[in-house]
């Protein structure tokens, strides 16, 4: 079954309060839109299922927890087809938080968050560089997170339609 549903400016307010903070209730967002608790809650039922709004997470300071390094790595396959097989290794890596496809000179593109420069050393010997298909990593340390932001949206714009299929 075909659903054409339209994302408008109202969709994008919500938005972009709830990404800020998460955990505001509905009817405090009504307020700073609005419109009514239950228009915010039939908003955002609508914006997960086109998929839109994937969920929820906690912003944590790993450094908080000991985690004072993160780093980026390029990381070079000596052959393209072992991406998948690459990238699912990768996943079981608990300290890589990120995986990105990427152009240019990589293939691979992480982010990892490491104890310390030993800790750091561990992982890439004793568990990236054991990566089927890995040849070469080449490491950025952060020295510091100036920035961490999610995207604002432009309130001004003209809505537009998506089309759902369900199943």
């Amino acid at each position: 079954m075909k659903i054409n549903y339209q994302i408008d400016n109202v969709d994008l307010k919500i938005l972009n309060i709830l990404s800020k903070n998460a955990k505001m209730p509905y009817t405090e967002v009504a307020k700073k839109v609005f419109v009514s608790g239950g228009t915010v809650h039939v908003r955002m039922r609508k914006l997960e299922k086109m998929g839109v709004v994937r969920g929820t997470k906690l912003d944590i300071d790993y450094t908080k927890l000991g985690y004072n390094i993160s780093c980026y790595m390029g990381i070079y396959l000596e052959k393209s087809f072992l991406y998948k097989e690459a990238v699912k290794a990768l996943r079981s890596i608990p300290e890589v938080i990120e995986i990105h496809a990427i152009t240019g000179q990589y293939t691979i593109f992480i982010k990892i968050l490491c104890k310390d420069t030993p800790h750091f050393r561990e992982i890439l010997d004793s568990k990236i560089h054991k990566v089927k298909g890995i040849t070469r990593t080449e490491s950025f340390m952060s020295i510091e997170e100036t920035m961490k932001d999610g995207l604002s949206l432009n309130w001004s714009f003209k809505a537009f339609s998506f089309v759902l299929i369900e199943n």
